[in-house]
């Protein structure tokens, strides 16, 4: 209890706080990570493909602000997921998909966190590198987060205003640097022809991990000031944010580099685009940004899934053993988390970790937007039409994702058909498992 008093604090966080909160997590890594991977599917339309994914965004945090402005709560997505199909294999499974999408990120940040620190030296085996030096990020973040440092939590919010300022100084200067006029808003025809509408549809799917850090906010509820109405308040701000920001950053590079060049570097794109107008104290700069982006987004990341899937334990959601560890259920987590997150980073590409987790939280929304609509709607005073609007749009994005990626990595599509199937399985043996060890102990005591 002591532990859970000191996790969950009401009113600790402040509208501001929240906005902070949402924000930080959103801008940085996933800006560095998947600019290069969006410009690939989507050409030099990549600028205008962030915004669609952050009108899509909005649609979709619709029905956690509806829910969680009535019922605020730190149990985020695991509680709506509740309130919507009771204690369900749907609700198990989604809840997991959610944590497995976090997952998938930490492993997408770390392997990013390699690939610009690589920026900084000369080195010819990045295969062997950028996924070590992702490890050793992933490792250090576990040891910050299993000693329970002050400093680091004292300065967090620091190290997240220095890094959105930092994109905003790259993103206007190299706006400087590249003369920048309005006419170059207007996409140019050149490297747009290859580029089929499955493909576009594809780049959006991307373009919505950018932003769907805000669900971090949906999980705080119950530690937000005036939650009923500071939750919704604070992810359209973040959203808003986000969208101006990512968009300033997608033009900058837009102006720097060729398409060709942006996907050649596709890993390190903004690094590479610092370098015509900067030159090396650019690229330091930039590198530096992403360094400390990196750093700071995946211990508050690991921290949030550990916090989650503990949480998920104590619902009776998700199986847990101590394997002989000491301490609480949340540092064991820890553990889980980070040798998930070091399998998939040794193991995938940037490209196909962005794939993977795209196509884990469209389904694991969609499950959400029609719970909203046929358990809460009324009860939560949210309108139909917004919902199934949600529900239409993910749909789409996901159809024509997993075409594209049908098309051109099959193993993309076949891993996550697998592990979706794996995760229902999964938690319908153990639902059952557990309803029938709930129903032996019930007879034994009559």
């Amino acid at each position: 209890m002591k532990e859970e008093q000191e996790n969950y604090k009401k009113d600790s966080l402040s509208l501001k706080g929240a906005i902070a909160l949402g924000t930080g997590v959103m801008i940085g890594a996933g800006i560095f990570a998947l600019l290069g991977q969006v410009a690939e599917l989507s050409g030099t339309w990549f600028p205008y493909i962030f915004i669609i994914g952050a009108i899509i965004s909005g649609f979709s945090s619709y029905s956690y602000i509806k829910v969680s402005d009535a019922y605020p709560s730190s149990g985020g997505i695991a509680m709506i997921l509740m309130k919507a199909y009771g204690k369900t294999t749907l609700t198990a499974s989604a809840s997991v998909l959610m944590a497995f999408s976090m997952i998938i990120n930490e492993s997408l940040v770390a392997r990013t966190f390699g690939s610009y620190t690589l920026q900084l030296f000369e080195v010819d085996n990045t295969n062997i590198w950028v996924p070590a030096l992702g490890v050793g990020l992933l490792v250090f973040a576990y040891i910050i987060n299993i000693s329970g440092n002050k400093i680091i939590g004292k300065t967090s919010q620091f190290m997240a205003f220095i890094k959105i300022v930092g994109i905003i100084v790259f993103a206007l200067g190299g706006l400087w640097a590249a003369s920048f006029t309005f006419p170059d808003l207007i996409p140019s025809k050149i490297d747009n022809n290859s580029h089929s509408f499955p493909e576009y549809i594809g780049a959006i799917a991307l373009s919505i991990l950018a932003y769907k850090g805000f669900t971090t906010i949906t999980n705080s509820g119950g530690e937000i000031t005036n939650p009923h109405k500071n939750v919704g308040r604070s992810i359209i701000v973040s959203l808003v944010i986000c969208t101006i920001i990512y968009f300033l950053v997608a033009i900058a590079v837009n102006s720097s580099l060729s398409i060709s060049e942006i996907i050649k570097a596709k890993d390190y794109s903004l690094a590479q685009a610092a370098r015509p107008a900067f030159g090396d104290y650019g690229l330091y700069f930039t590198v530096a940004i992403a360094i400390i982006a990196t750093i700071s987004g995946i211990i508050a990341s690991i921290f949030a899934v550990s916090r989650m899937t503990a949480m998920l334990t104590k619902m009776n959601l998700i199986p847990h053993s101590h394997f002989g560890m000491s301490g609480s259920i949340q540092k064991h987590m820890l553990i889980y988390v980070v040798v998930i997150a070091i399998t998939l980073t040794i193991f995938f590409d940037l490209s196909r970790i962005a794939s993977i987790g795209a196509i884990f939280y469209l389904i694991m929304d969609m499950i959400v937007h029609w719970g909203v609509f046929k358990h809460l709607r009324k009860e939560v005073k949210a309108k139909g039409f917004i919902l199934l609007s949600a529900l239409l749009l993910d749909l789409i994005v996901l159809i024509a994702f997993l075409w594209v990626k049908a098309t051109t990595d099959i193993f993309v599509v076949i891993v996550s058909i697998i592990g979706i199937a794996l995760v229902f399985a999964s938690e319908k043996w153990f639902l059952y498992w557990k309803k029938t060890e709930q129903n032996e102990g019930e007879n034994k005591d009559m």
